[in-house]
């Protein structure tokens, strides 16, 4: 075990020694303050493998007594929500700690870290070279010996860097091991498109990692969906990773009392009806739930009952929900940023059909971002993502695809 801790450690020191001209945010080269970096986790690893607290002196860690449905009380921002699970997870187990660009001095490209270097100091709090290779490495490695990671990246687009880690370390060592080694790191950040940032900076991830047995993926909405799933990634024995969205980060939601309360968590692989209905099925995850509920709100006008189903989990997908709702409504509109091909949709697509396929009154239908790389141009940008008008256009085609089967078969 510290065999591999220690390869891992050299391997992140040899990634930043080869990143050309790489810099800390503080100014520092990335070697010099690599060689700060790496003897403090090193220390502090030692320190928490030796004081093991997370069961013994924490009952808030466990999954004990658990509190999923509420009632909304306040507003609270994405933001914030997040921040706060960051912080009661770390007050409850010295095991946590959080790394990435700029989370410390900074607090945080979007200031989901604001104010934890101050609470925690700088060996649970640390600010890590720009070499994502190189500091996921050191992430898992720390996992592999008992600690519990959050690896934050700037975007996810930048995970692109880290994927060999993530994938080939993270998600396989467990299964590789004979469940000898558990790897309990949390991967978290901006996910899908975000403002007229190009193609590079615009995509959705979704598809990329929920395709990997060993990774579990996550991606909250709202701020409780936001507080509940990240409490649960970082209580998990296993890797997870957390698609948060940029321009959710901002909006603010109701959160009840009980959402407020340590011990509150949502399961991984449990989604939520957000509205219900009778006519039509949307299942979306993200910023698209925002949207569907605004297209049904106005089919509702119209006379067609929606029922949307924020996914929360992408894997594990419920797929009970999904079906037994299919089975209600008898039609089924995906919603999602990603591009088509593979995508989210698609699968849900293909569990409905092996599922309930005698239950559907008309083909099922997807939603999803332009099969194309993100444009720069602002209206080009809009055209390539899903619009609420788009959605209700779908829905009103399938309700009347619907209505056309049933009179042809009359």
């Amino acid at each position: 075990m510290q065999g591999a801790l220690r390869a891992t450690l050299v391997a992140a020191r040899g990634a930043v020694a080869r990143h050309a001209g790489g810099k800390w945010r503080g100014g520092a080269s990335s070697s010099s303050s690599t060689s700060q970096l790496l003897p403090r986790v090193g220390q502090y690893v030692r320190g928490a493998a030796a004081a093991d607290l997370c069961s013994s002196r924490f009952p808030a860690a466990s999954w004990g007594g658990v509190r999923m449905f509420s009632t909304p009380a306040k507003q609270m921002t994405v933001r914030d929500a997040l921040n706060s699970a960051i912080d009661e997870e770390m007050a409850a187990d010295i095991k946590v700690f959080i790394m990435g660009e700029e989370v410390a001095e900074y607090q945080g490209a979007y200031k989901v870290t604001k104010g934890l270097l101050q609470k925690y100091g700088p060996d649970r709090v640390l600010d890590t070279p720009i070499t994502e290779a190189g500091f996921t490495g050191l992430g898992v490695g720390a996992a592999m010996y008992g600690l519990k990671p959050i690896v934050e990246f700037m975007t996810f687009n930048f995970s692109m860097q880290a994927i060999d880690q993530i994938i080939n370390s993270a998600a396989k060592s467990h299964y590789m091991s004979g469940g000898q080694l558990t790897v309990p790191v949390v991967f978290r950040g901006p996910n899908g498109p975000a403002a007229g940032v190009g193609a590079q900076h615009s995509q959705c991830f979704a598809a990329w990692y929920s395709s990997v047995p060993g990774l579990k993926v996550v991606s909250p909405y709202s701020s409780e969906d936001a507080r509940g799933l990240l409490k649960a990634a970082i209580r998990d024995p296993d890797p997870v990773v957390v698609l948060e969205n940029e321009l959710l980060y901002g909006e603010a939601f109701p959160v009840s009392e009980e959402a407020l309360d340590s011990n509150f968590v949502i399961p991984i692989g449990k989604a939520k009806i957000e509205r219900e209905g009778t006519d039509l099925t949307i299942t979306a995850f993200s910023k698209m739930v925002g949207f569907a509920l605004k297209a049904a709100e106005e089919l509702a006008k119209q006379g067609i009952s929606v029922e949307v189903i924020n996914l929360r989990s992408i894997r594990p997908l419920d797929r009970d929900a999904i079906n037994k709702s299919v089975r209600k409504t008898s039609r089924l509109l995906t919603v999602e940023e990603g591009w088509p091909q593979n995508g989210i949709g698609a699968e849900i697509c293909a569990s409905v059909v092996e599922e309930s396929m005698d239950f559907l009154d008309a083909p099922v239908e997807r939603i999803t971002g332009a099969d194309v790389p993100m444009p720069y141009a602002a209206n080009l940008e809009r055209a390539a993502i899903p619009q609420v008008e788009d959605i209700m256009r779908a829905a009103k085609r399938v309700c009347q695809r619907s209505g056309e089967a049933k009179r042809a078969v009359a």
